[in-house]
């Protein structure tokens, strides 16, 4: 049986994570509402009489860009001058994108065309909607983009196949997008005045790598305070600095969260409640609700901020249909969303950072626990180099917690003085958000190995069942093995588990 696609409609309302992560999960196709339509409809209408009526020039309607925005262009060149910009600006180089960051480009430029402040045609709105539905994906580069003048680099290789240039990848095989838009019947779109600075200008690429970012965050966040709880008791830790009162000394709502996610993953272990345990756990166990908690506290305020950017006109000029006026600001200048995914790095590398130093406490020989977690150390290396793995990747994510930020140069023959390098910012969270998933990962092969020298001391019944689930895949270590290949089967599990507790 054909399932019959669903559609979201976009322009309807400000977009939501809850509703772009249904929109990836289930497949569904986008079309533009109604109201947005009538939005954009009137905005182009208002744009092309200001064109014919206006006797001052247009910042990037009837003028050059950037430094050449004092270059005059005549009337029946302004659509030349749009796609000239599209080619001219195609300059994203290195690693193609994930191509579900590609679809969160198209989905969010869309999104913020639909307000009805950019002055493009409908049919422009509908094209990037068409590729999207069709799985159409341009060939777009993670390099090139300086997030001042919005994405420039990256997103005029997205929307070079709008206009009949440059290549896309469909069902994995690179085509050029003439030959597609053939297939499809459709015309290359002929951009009218503004469009090209309308689908250039914008911050989509760095707002469609944070979101993407922040949705692997929310879940990679709850599974740290999973796989830590685990590692507790496997270590004979105490419960203590979880209790809700010692939190509400001290309400930070992460540490209050952490805190009672640990107690409800633990809730009916055994190990946890037996007596004789030491007076005080090292730091990477105690503090388990400040430092995951503080993460929490850091993901939820960058979240804020993205879901202000994807719904909000970030290119330049911006159209006021009523007010009768076309403005020429910074809109489009990334240091808003730069800052926080500086901050967001730093928030998801301390998870990895804590971890690691679970790892280290679990191999260490204390609490009654072999030594490298292995029943004959020196025979057996065990569990001591996956340690090792770790603490690269965290190294690693120190890294890039630099603050991309900090850092300006120049461009555009300095009408551009000063940029976030936002896009840098963007696309280093993925680095650490991968080498987090796979700290993780060892954290829990670790973890479930020293559990099973607890036997026949049982932990919860929600991480008995989690840790049975995970042994059906990766067995428990009684001689050494080839450890890449069960972090690799323990990252792939880390991917697929539940965070409902």
């Amino acid at each position: 049986m054909i399932m019959e696609k669903k559609y979201f409609e976009i322009g309807l309302g400000p977009l939501t994570y809850e509703q772009i992560e249904e929109v990836i999960e289930q497949g569904m196709l986008l079309k533009l509402s109604d109201a947005a339509i009538k939005r954009i409809e009137k905005c182009r209408n208002y744009l092309d009489n200001k064109v014919k009526e206006s006797a001052v020039p247009l910042y990037g309607i009837t003028t050059g860009f950037g430094s050449l925005c004092d270059r005059n262009i005549s009337s029946e060149d302004l659509s030349t001058l749009q796609e000239n910009l599209v080619k001219s600006h195609a300059c994203s180089v290195g690693d193609e994108l994930n191509p579900v960051i590609i679809k969160l480009m198209l989905m969010l430029k869309a999104n913020a065309l639909s307000l009805g402040y950019s002055g493009v045609q409908v049919e422009t709105v509908q094209r990037i909607l068409d590729f999207y539905n069709a799985d159409i994906l341009p060939r777009v580069y993670d390099r090139g983009s300086l997030g001042a003048s919005g994405d420039l680099a990256p997103l005029a290789n997205l929307f070079l196949p709008l206009i009949g240039e440059g290549d896309v990848r469909v069902n994995g095989e690179v085509r050029h997008a003439a030959d597609v838009l053939k297939e499809h019947g459709w015309h290359p779109v002929k951009l009218k005045s503004k469009e090209g600075l309308a689908l250039l200008n914008g911050t989509q690429f760095m707002s469609a790598n944070a979101v993407w970012a922040l949705l692997r965050a929310f879940k990679l966040s709850k599974k740290a305070d999973i796989i830590g709880a685990l590692s507790l008791d496997a270590y004979n830790g105490r419960i203590d600095p979880f209790m809700a009162c010692l939190q509400e000394m001290r309400p930070h709502q992460g540490q209050i969260d952490t805190a009672a996610n640990v107690r409800r993953i633990l809730e009916g272990s055994e190990l946890i409640a037996q007596p004789g345990k030491a007076t005080q756990d090292p730091y990477s166990f105690r503090c388990i609700p400040q430092v995951h908690g503080a993460t929490k506290d850091a993901i939820a305020y960058v979240a804020g901020v993205i879901l202000t950017e994807i719904n909000s006109v970030t290119d330049n000029p911006t159209v006021f249909p009523d007010e009768d006026i076309i403005l020429s600001g910074g809109n489009f200048h990334g240091q808003p969303i730069a800052i926080p995914m500086d901050y967001l790095s730093v928030g998801l590398a301390e998870l990895g950072n804590i971890s690691e130093r679970r790892v280290a406490q679990l191999i260490l020989g204390k609490r009654g626990l072999p030594e490298f977690l292995v029943a004959e150390p020196g025979l057996n290396s065990g569990f001591m180099i996956p340690q090792y793995a770790a603490a690269s990747m965290v190294s690693q994510n120190k890294m890039y917690c630099f603050p991309a930020s900090c850092d300006s140069i120049v461009s555009s023959n300095e009408q551009e003085d000063h940029v976030s390098m936002g896009g840098n910012a963007a696309t280093k969270l993925h680095k650490v958000l991968d080498n987090l998933e796979r700290i993780l990962a060892i954290e829990l092969m670790n973890a479930a190995q020293a559990l099973d020298f607890r036997r026949p001391l049982k932990t919860s019944p929600f991480l008995e069942s989690l840790v049975a689930d995970y042994r059906r895949e990766v067995p428990f270590v009684k001689t050494d093995i080839i450890m890449y290949q069960a972090i690799q089967k323990s990252v792939d599990f880390l991917r697929r588990m539940p965070v409902n507790f």
